[in-house]
């Protein structure tokens, strides 16, 4: 793997939680590392004719320097691996138990972002209405 290459963090640009939680990361870990792919963008999957929309919809997903894909809290941690000092952070994810925790968690916010952000009034445009419950 190429250290210099960035991560590329694919979010859903239509969930304001979303966006805001892949900018986050940019900021955090910095363009060296990330950047960031809107999959609601026309062409933005172009480059990534395995992944699908349903799997996308579901969990943030974060390709590797080296053409591995990782979803979920799974792809958080391979950016953190990649963070020197921080790395062992990253690892974390695999002690036995934390990755159920972590995937958990990640799991049930993920479900419920569209209606969470609906409720405090942070969705401004009719995607929480599109992919929220009724």
């Amino acid at each position: 793997m190429r250290d210099s290459a960035p991560f590329t963090v694919l979010f859903d640009g239509a969930c304001p939680f979303c966006t805001a939680s892949a900018r986050a990361v940019l900021r955090i870990f910095g363009e060296r590392r990330v950047t960031l792919s809107d999959f609601q963008r026309p062409g933005a999957l172009d480059p990534y004719p395995l992944l699908h929309l349903d799997a996308l919809m579901k969990k943030m997903h974060v390709v590797a320097p080296d053409g591995r894909v990782f979803a979920g809290a799974e792809a958080f941690a391979r950016i953190v691996m990649h963070v020197p000092v921080l790395g062992w952070l990253g690892r974390l994810y695999y002690v036995p138990g934390a990755r159920q925790i972590a995937d958990g968690v990640y799991e049930l916010v993920a479900k419920h972002r569209y209606r969470l952000f609906a409720r405090t009034g942070e969705c401004n445009d009719e995607a929480c209405k599109v992919h929220g419950p009724s």
